[in-house]
């Protein structure tokens, strides 16, 4: 017996109201295929005609991204150093440093520097029980006058583009968010060209990542001293040191930290004094 036969004896099978809305089911089955396909097709051309096929919805990386970008755009410099690099004359920042010009606008990195990474250390405290508060970038300081409380902010913040260029910078604010633009621009302004090379006895290679001799640099109680290391080495030194070695573009290195170092503070800005006399040193 054949499939239309079987089909036949089904139908009969069947009654007349069954019949009627097993076929009411099949159509209205088509008909909402139709209907899908032409909605779907509306509402492309919609989306074409309104722009809203190219709309994306920016996250706040991107925003931040933007709003950098339309502010360097609109940048107008105030300074000799400044009108230069915006009229394209200077196109390397180690022009600036071979002239030894001081860099008074951060917009001159932002410019120089396509690719500038930021980060915050980890100088405060938040409260907690018995002392046992988690390390965060804000550091809060409070000041008793007739008024009150006065509560204080300071950020330390540290740019690099992780090829000998980095700087350092503080920033202190009565509240958190300006407190960190004024860390990064500051570090921007002393942002500076540390020489890399490799001097470790166990390695003899003629790659850039480590530091070319032994340097050493105190404040306050603390004294951080750096010595080259053989490439796999990594980074011997605390987390927050790591963050400034990085954004210079160190990648290996042996160290000795002395003092109170669980005041980042001071430890950050003995590394930096250190790194400095790399820059001091003629090679």
């Amino acid at each position: 017996m054949t499939t239309k036969d079987e089909v036949k004896i089904k139908a009969k099978e069947l009654t007349p109201e069954e019949q009627l809305k097993s076929m009411t089911e099949k159509v209205d089955a088509k008909e909402k295929i139709k209907e899908d396909a032409v909605s779907k097709e509306a509402d492309e051309t919609f989306k074409v005609e309104e722009g809203r096929s190219k709309f994306k919805r920016e996250d706040w990386k991107d925003r931040f991204a933007r709003e950098a970008r339309e502010k360097l755009d609109n940048w107008v410099p105030r300074t000799q150093l400044g009108r230069d690099v915006r009229a394209g004359k200077i196109e390397n920042i180690d022009e600036i440093f071979a002239e030894g010009r001081k860099i008074m606008e951060p917009e001159i990195v932002d410019l120089l520097i396509k690719d500038l990474k930021t980060d915050s250390l980890f100088i405060g405290q938040a409260k907690g029980k018995f002392g046992g508060g988690k390390r965060r970038a804000f550091r809060q300081t409070q000041k008793k006058t007739k008024e009150g409380n006065v509560l204080t902010f300071g950020v330390m913040a540290v740019v690099g583009d992780g090829h000998g260029h980095v700087g350092l910078g503080y920033g202190r604010a009565s509240e958190t968010l300006p407190a960190k633009e004024k860390a990064f621009r500051n570090a921007k302004l002393n942002i500076v060209k540390i020489p890399r090379g490799c001097a470790s006895y166990d390695c003899s290679c003629d790659e850039e990542h480590s530091i070319p001799n032994i340097v050493e640099g105190k404040c306050s109680s603390v004294s951080v001293k750096l010595m080259p290391a053989p490439q796999g080495t990594g980074l011997v030194i605390g987390d927050e040191m790591k963050k400034i070695l990085g954004a210079a573009g160190i990648k290996d290195i042996y160290s000795k930290c002395l003092g109170n170092t669980k005041t980042t503070f001071n430890t950050a800005k003995a590394c930096m004094k250190a790194l400095n006399k790399l820059g001091d040193i003629k090679l």
